[in-house]
């Protein structure tokens, strides 16, 4: 399993909380790119429900993350 910021970002808008399949079904549905839907069907799934995009790839930058002052624009 291999995520991008590009890859993992198409995940942003999905259903959370969701279940794996959940997240394929979405996946699927919006017809995002085979990489995320490979990466997706890669994970484990023991019936987790992942809360955001952080369960899957914990290393997902937050806003936080950038030097960017909203209220400038």
């Amino acid at each position: 399993m291999y995520w991008t910021l590009e890859l993992a970002s198409k995940l942003e808008d999905a259903p959370w909380p969701a279940t794996k399949d959940e997240l394929i079904d979405y996946a699927n549905r919006t017809c995002l790119s085979s990489e995320v839907i490979e990466n997706l069907q890669e994970l484990e799934d023991e019936g987790e429900i992942y809360e955001t995009i952080e369960d899957i790839w914990p290393d997902y930058p937050s806003k936080d993350d950038f030097l960017f002052n909203e209220d400038e624009y």
